[in-house]
């Protein structure tokens, strides 16, 4: 799915135009998750992910986000601490916050 998603792209206004989508119903755990931040890496652009989505049961997804994003910094923190990435912790401060936030507000033009 990841490398099919990569063949859509459009007009260049949003790094990734389809998107896979979020490790949800049956990748719900933290090996799910690891795998598919894993995956989005190795096949696209990880930075412009929208990460974790939310459905009906937004307010008892809170502590799911919180899980998700503890998740993703563990991953690239793995990745700088093997030296796979570069420490550089301004970029992947960005990263995060774009893929925790900023993506998705852009992805949907919320304008937050």
């Amino acid at each position: 799915m990841g490398s099919i998603a990569g063949c859509f792209q459009t007009d260049g206004s949003f790094p990734q135009r389809v998107q896979v989508g979020s490790a949800w119903w049956f990748n719900d755990h933290k090996l799910g998750m690891e795998k598919q931040l894993r995956d989005l890496a190795n096949l696209s652009s990880l930075a412009g992910f929208i990460g974790m989505l939310t459905d009906s049961r937004s307010f008892l997804s809170y502590a799911r986000h919180e899980y998700f994003r503890r998740i993703l910094c563990n991953v690239i923190g793995q990745w700088v601490e093997n030296g796979e990435v570069i420490a550089d912790f301004k970029l992947l401060g960005q990263i995060v916050e774009d893929i925790s936030f900023n993506n998705t507000n852009k992805y949907f033009g919320f304008g937050l």
